[in-house]
């Protein structure tokens, strides 16, 4: 979404619509490059080793983007290296003289030492060349990747940056009452879901902050102790209310409930004038019911 805005105005481009990054997805958004068109920005999905060199093999990138590596899909991979080494499989189907934009991330050293590639390395505190309409810290790292890759392109930058972020993902509504609503709910993981509560704690200072979290997905053995992580990061945030969705989500603490159908009726029982709510869990738990339900 951040590169397309960057690119957009200043080349034909075209990028995947929603979760479009499997081997139905990311076809589909092949079949749109036209004769004219400069850019096509596609996201390859990585649930297993093999699967992201799979896709790449008829996707040939010429510019390869890692934005992180943490425990995702853990019980299909097993480990965060397998993750790196999954990842990595993007880096090994770039050309000659292809690029590969990353972070500074030592798990990703192994894989970045082909001699017939441009490596560009995109530091943590990089400043942002830009003014985003966003603020969370997240979105500021996969910016930084943007804008390096927008450079290694020759896109011009601009000098203020609008983006709208596609389906369920980081969707702001306001809400009666002075309210607002962060729907987020799109999936996650231990690594999204501590960047998406560290925003709500920044964007409802001085409101009341309701987390409303799903259980999240294909964590492998170590899932209890990635959830009682969760749950010891709200009580640090000081998050003031927590619906937590699913059994796994129990370890999250405060107002348990089962379903999610169950969490938007708890919700709009519970809800109060000015409240910030964060909606987000696995896909598979269903949380855009919830959030359907509050602004519907």
């Amino acid at each position: 979404d951040i590169l397309y805005a960057i690119c957009a105005p200043h080349a034909k481009t075209i990028a995947n619509e929603g979760n479009y990054n499997n081997e139905l997805g990311v076809p589909l958004t092949l079949a749109r490059i036209e004769e004219d068109t400069e850019i096509c920005i596609t996201e390859l999905g990585m649930r297993g080793l093999g699967q992201i060199a799979y896709l790449a093999s008829f996707t040939k990138p010429d510019i390869g983007v890692i934005t992180n590596v943490g425990p995702v899909h853990l019980e299909l991979v097993e480990t965060i290296e397998n993750v790196a080494r999954a990842k990595a499989e993007l880096i090994d189907a770039l050309p000659a003289g292809g690029i590969a934009v990353v972070p500074d991330e030592p798990l990703l050293e192994p894989y970045l030492q082909r001699p017939d590639i441009f490596v560009k390395r995109v530091a943590a505190d990089a400043p942002l060349p830009f003014t985003p309409n966003f603020t969370a810290r997240h979105q500021v790292a996969n910016a930084r990747l943007a804008a390096a890759v927008a450079e290694c392109l020759d896109v011009p930058l601009p000098e203020t940056l609008t983006v709208e972020f596609s389906k369920l993902r980081e969707e702001e509504r306001p809400l009666p009452g002075g309210g607002l609503l962060l729907n987020d709910c799109y999936n996650a993981n231990p690594v999204s879901m501590r960047a998406a509560l560290e925003h709500l704690a920044e964007r409802g200072a001085g409101h009341r902050r309701v987390a409303v979290l799903g259980a999240m997905a294909e964590l492998g053995a170590g899932s209890a102790g990635y959830h009682e992580e969760i749950g010891a990061l709200l009580r640090e945030l000081g998050v003031e209310h927590v619906i937590a969705v699913g059994d796994e989500a129990r370890a999250y603490g405060g107002d348990w409930v089962a379903t999610a159908a169950d969490a938007a009726a708890r919700l709009r029982e519970q809800l109060k004038p000015g409240d910030v709510v964060l909606v987000k869990g696995s896909r598979s738990v269903g949380l855009e019911l919830v959030a359907e339900n509050l602004t519907a």
